[in-house]
């Protein structure tokens, strides 16, 4: 890799109607992916019933593959390896948008609502069901190995599915895939497991596999950094090639039950001690934010908002030259912001800053 800055992965809700990628979604990648050192694609669906986010793009049958390749072309046309982000997103799963609306967790725990859904109470996969959708993640990430990615990363953050099945205020099971935290980590890492021998079976070139973590969970029953390190222990037993923290504040977080103690981060460096890569994302903007986070251990540092108002953001930090922090409206074609990404960004004030016009 050529430097240490990530292409954060960000869902642009800029697919088609049938989750394929769009010209506009090409033209968003190919602007950023120019300077950083590795991009990780936004998340795409491995079956028909975990989509997460309108027009996302999706990875759940062999028709998707040319989609996917188109994709790989764009994220990989700057000269860095692309990632290919799979997920499934469990009880976060939009009722309208998948078959019969049957929404699908660990457990039917009832959910709380997000800006993109009312709460709802999912209904507990079966025995079975958690099997299929083990090899549903082996065979999306097939796909990502014809369509030409260089690696795949598994989504285990963000409250999906396999945080649903990893939280003990999620996953209220009673058989072999629920109950102790040995018990609820059985699902992911039998994920992990089934993507990393699809990949040993065929990958023709080096090809990576990691995993996106939120390391601890709100709530009181919620799960804690302790138990995120257990299981960061188990996802390197399996021979996982990097992780990938996301936080709301990478610099900032501390643990919950623990909030003058050592950040987020530092505890996952030190449990990791450099037995593999460690990326994590979480609200950096400028070249000393991700100088700080790579100071605290970290092996990568993960730029998502930035990319978005800044496509050469590595560019400008090597030439000196200045960043913005708003988007000007005027200049959103320009920074090749699809229609419906920057629908997202009107409607959700503050995520990004956008410039007022003048009489505004």
């Amino acid at each position: 890799m050529r430097n240490r800055v990530t292409m954060s992965p960000m869902t642009t809700w800029s697919g088609s109607d049938d989750f394929q990628i769009t010209e506009e979604e090409e033209a968003y990648y190919r602007l950023r992916v120019k300077g950083v050192g590795l991009v990780i694609t936004g998340c795409a669906q491995v079956t028909a019933n975990g989509i997460g986010f309108t027009h996302e793009f999706s990875a759940a049958d062999d028709s998707f593959v040319p989609s996917l390749k188109c994709l790989a072309d764009a994220a990989r046309s700057g000269g860095a390896p692309a990632i290919l982000q799979l997920f499934h997103a469990g009880n976060k799963a939009l009722p309208h948008l998948i078959p019969g609306g049957d929404v699908v967790s660990s457990s039917a725990v009832l959910t709380a609502a997000t800006p993109f859904q009312a709460p709802l109470t999912p209904r507990a996969l079966s025995a079975d069901e958690v099997e299929e959708l083990v090899a549903a993640f082996g065979a999306a990430a097939r796909r990502g190995i014809e369509a030409g990615f260089d690696g795949i990363e598994i989504h285990g953050a963000h409250g999906f599915l396999l945080q649903n099945f990893l939280s003990p205020a999620t996953n209220l099971r009673t058989d072999a895939w629920g109950g102790s935290l040995e018990h609820r980590m059985r699902f992911p890492l039998a994920v992990v497991a089934e993507v990393k021998r699809v990949i040993a079976e065929h990958a023709d070139r080096p090809f990576a596999l990691g995993v996106r973590l939120s390391p601890e969970e709100p709530g009181e029953h919620g799960y804690r950094i302790d138990q995120t390190l257990t299981f960061i222990d188990r996802l390197l037993e399996l021979g996982v090639d990097y992780l990938h923290a996301s936080l709301a504040n990478l610099l900032g977080d501390r643990p919950i039950d623990d909030p003058d103690g050592q950040t987020i981060v530092r505890r996952i460096v030190e449990r990791v001690a450099g037995r593999v890569p460690v990326i994590a994302a979480g609200g950096i903007l400028t070249p000393a934010d991700a100088s700080e986070a790579l100071d605290a251990g970290l092996s990568l540092v993960a730029i998502g908002r930035g990319l978005i108002i800044n496509p050469d953001w590595v560019s400008r930090l090597q030439q000196g030259q200045p960043l913005e922090f708003e988007i000007d409206p005027a200049q959103v074609g320009a920074l090749a912001i699809p229609p419906k990404l920057w629908g997202i960004i009107e409607g959700f004030k503050g995520w990004i800053p956008v410039r007022q016009q003048a009489g505004a």
